[in-house]
């Protein structure tokens, strides 16, 4: 089991995740979306797995932006984490 942690609110957790460059990245049923806020205008391109979009992480009253990423349409090599979602700055992943 994983389980993303911010702000004193859990936003993911799951027996399902996988691990990419060091980094968890979720199924999106089981993460809890009431914490995300989508950002359209922030996108990044990575070379194999294609372009990211971001989400802002809202919980307790506070906002980390730009904290959470996902490839909604991966290249051919990523296809298997299309959806997942990861975590970062300052977001605590436990395993």
């Amino acid at each position: 089991m994983a389980r993303a942690m911010w702000n004193g609110t859990v936003l993911a957790e799951s027996d399902a995740f996988i691990v990419v460059e060091s980094n968890y990245y979720f199924p999106p049923g089981d993460v809890h979306f009431e914490y995300l806020r989508e950002d359209p205008a922030h996108h990044t391109e990575c070379p194999w797995k294609g372009s990211a979009s971001y989400y802002d992480v809202v919980a307790n009253g506070q906002t980390n932006r730009d904290a959470a990423w996902y490839y909604p349409h991966p290249k051919e090599k990523a296809k298997h984490m299309a959806g997942y979602i990861t975590f970062c700055k300052g977001i605590r992943v436990e395993h």
